[in-house]
């Protein structure tokens, strides 16, 4: 994909998310403003949330799951005494708890929910289940029931003291972990009631918020070409012959190279030409063609 310049425009886009935005209302804004056919991103942040959201441009939404894996970090307050339906503040209230916290015992559980342990999603949460994604049913008011899901706690620091009966956080989890249910885990902890009242997500694997662009802000220029995403990446070189059957979609085998891991093909002047990765012993498939 090019723009009106030639530059190219397939690659990723790092934008900091404001509150009160879906991840539906980013990627259409950017796809609007930058005038662009394909723009998707690799995971939901919560319309209350702010931060870090990583949209993958032209060709790179062929990419997106390459950051499914990916540790994330966050920051946020926990609101105390109050446990809501949607498990943060957004919601509506199910019950109140005024009992005073001790700071030390609420210390000891956050360092006791470092590690992996089993966690409850939300119900008001885009997991789906028989088809339909959970909040499907919550809004209709049906109760469903919610499997645990394996989540681990790399980190988990409280970063001020208790205030209002809230806390701020900083924590950095592994794929599909609900900052809102460790809010309510926590609380749990210390026969407490807690909802999250504030999120940031300020980490992407090695991606950092302070790298992303304010959403009013983006531009064309602020895509990251996938030529620089994928430069550390292993090249190979192949002969004219096999570089046209490369731009046909052709799978490699060990006939061209033996390797575990993907790689980029280039052709004699070093351009890079495709994406492969491995799908089989010795086996190679072309996942985006340059």
């Amino acid at each position: 994909m090019y723009n009106m310049y030639g530059e190219d425009m397939d690659g990723f886009l790092y934008v900091d998310k404001p509150v009160g935005m879906t991840s539906h209302d980013v990627v259409a804004i950017v796809k609007k403003r930058l005038k662009l056919d394909k723009v998707g991103h690799t995971g939901t942040l919560d319309p209350f949330a702010s931060g870090l959201m990583i949209l993958c441009v032209g060709k790179a939404t062929k990419l997106a799951y390459l950051f499914s894996n990916c540790d994330k970090t966050y920051t946020g307050t926990i609101k105390f005494g109050v446990h809501y339906d949607t498990y943060d503040v957004t919601g509506k209230i199910l019950e109140t708890h005024e009992e005073t916290i001790d700071d030390l015992k609420l210390m000891d559980a956050v360092k006791s929910m470092e590690g992996s342990y089993m966690q409850l999603p939300p119900i008001y949460s885009a997991i789906k289940k028989d088809g339909k994604k959970l909040y499907e049913f919550a809004r209709k008011g049906i109760d469903v029931e919610r499997e645990k899901r394996e989540v681990n706690i790399h980190s988990f620091e409280l970063t001020s003291k208790i205030y209002d009966q809230s806390v701020d956080f900083i924590v950095s989890v592994s794929k599909g972990t609900y900052i809102r249910s460790l809010a309510v885990d926590l609380a749990e902890k210390i026969n407490h009631k807690a909802a999250l009242s504030a999120l940031r997500r300020t980490k992407i694997c090695d991606i950092l918020v302070e790298d992303a662009i304010e959403l009013e802000d983006v531009n064309e220029n602020d895509i990251h070409p996938l030529k620089d995403f994928f430069k550390d990446y292993k090249k190979v070189k192949l002969n004219d012959y096999m570089i046209n059957l490369v731009k046909n979609g052709v799978y490699l085998d060990d006939r061209q190279l033996e390797t575990k891991n993907p790689f980029i093909v280039v052709d004699g002047d070093d351009h890079f030409i495709a994406y492969y990765e491995v799908i089989d012993n010795n086996k190679y498939k072309p996942i985006v063609i340059f």
